[in-house]
């Protein structure tokens, strides 16, 4: 049937071409993300490889399956997005925001969360033999996060090989170089991966103990309890709030922050969602004038067992991707 497909969109069928390359947009639009942290920026990628694969449509020469095909561009046009980033602006504070003085600073990081209902849409596609990582592990925030701390060659490299499961023939076809060089930039990419701390195992999504555990965590953050929120916390809970290069470390550094915010007037209300495979709270404040509430972020946790070892606080322009209205009624 693809071979059919290809002549078609080869003769300038769109409808063809349109079938042909379907089956393979949300995992696509995931891979993009995994290189570039942004779901805006990979929604971009998406966009820009079916255009490319489109207009290179005579070049496929059935050498490669028709999905390694597209992976080979979309990866390619991701790196040269990640390119283009290097000069974004370094984000700010706003200036009418007050917050204690963090534990460090880090690079600046542009990530995004990834709404769970996406990664479902891609769920069924299966890595190939040579992979590392479940598509759950390799969507959660602490592995997209650690991704973005690698140089971009080695970030596709590792995707390519432990994510997706090619074969580092394969890779380097795709990046066009060697399989000495893709070996070598795997070997230092999992060297650093793996130099991370491993937590204890999270409570199974959507499970009695999770529901629990989000809801007493949500209850404490609209009620402005703060020691509810810091009993809920890892000792040595992170908060971080991309692409802001603050971090928080620590329980007793997680209460002093929680206290300045507490001290800010209004109502919450919060809305649990999910990203990253994880639970994620929207928060809302309610307006000085009264009326409604307005968001104002969204944050995702992370637990280590029954305990949170890490908040992740992104502005509220991320609910769209949600499906979150900016405005919630009285």
């Amino acid at each position: 049937m693809s071979t059919e497909l290809v002549a078609r969109a080869k003769a300038g069928d769109q409808d063809a071409f349109r079938e042909l390359v379907e089956p393979y947009r949300a995992e696509l639009h995931v891979h993009c993300y995994r290189i570039l942290g942004s779901v805006q920026d990979a929604e971009d990628a998406l966009q820009e490889t079916l255009l490319s694969a489109w207009r290179g449509l005579e070049g496929f020469e059935r050498r490669a399956s028709v999905r390694t095909w597209l992976y080979t561009v979309a990866t390619n046009r991701a790196l040269n997005m990640l390119r283009a980033q290097r000069r974004r602006p370094q984000a700010q504070m706003p200036p009418d925001v007050s917050i204690p003085e963090p534990t460090r600073r880090a690079d600046p990081l542009w990530l995004e969360p990834y709404p769970d209902v996406l990664i479902e849409n891609q769920l069924a596609s299966q890595p190939g033999p040579e992979a590392r990582y479940e598509t759950k592990e390799a969507i959660s925030l602490a592995f997209v996060t650690a991704l973005q701390l690698l140089p971009a060659r080695q970030r596709a490299v590792l995707i390519l090989r432990d994510v997706l499961g090619f074969r580092a023939a394969e890779v380097a076809e795709m990046l066009e170089t060697t399989v000495d060089s893709v070996t070598s930039a795997l070997k230092r990419a999992r060297a650093t991966l793996e130099s991370r701390p491993q937590d204890e195992a999270p409570p199974q999504p959507d499970s009695a103990a999770e529901r629990e555990l989000v809801k007493a965590l949500g209850d404490a953050f609209e009620a402005n309890d703060v020691g509810g929120i810091v009993g809920l916390l890892a000792d040595d809970v992170r908060l971080t709030m991309p692409p802001l290069p603050l971090e928080f470390v620590g329980r007793e550094e997680a209460r002093r922050f929680y206290a300045i915010v507490a001290e800010r007037p209004g109502r919450r209300r919060l809305v649990q969602t999910r990203a990253n495979g994880q639970p994620a709270l929207a928060f809302y404040s309610r307006d000085a004038t009264g009326g409604v509430f307005r968001a104002t972020s969204l944050m995702v946790v992370t637990f280590a067992g029954p305990r949170v070892s890490a908040l992740t606080r992104f502005d509220p322009g991320v609910l769209r991707y949600f499906g979150l209205p900016r405005i919630l009624p009285e």
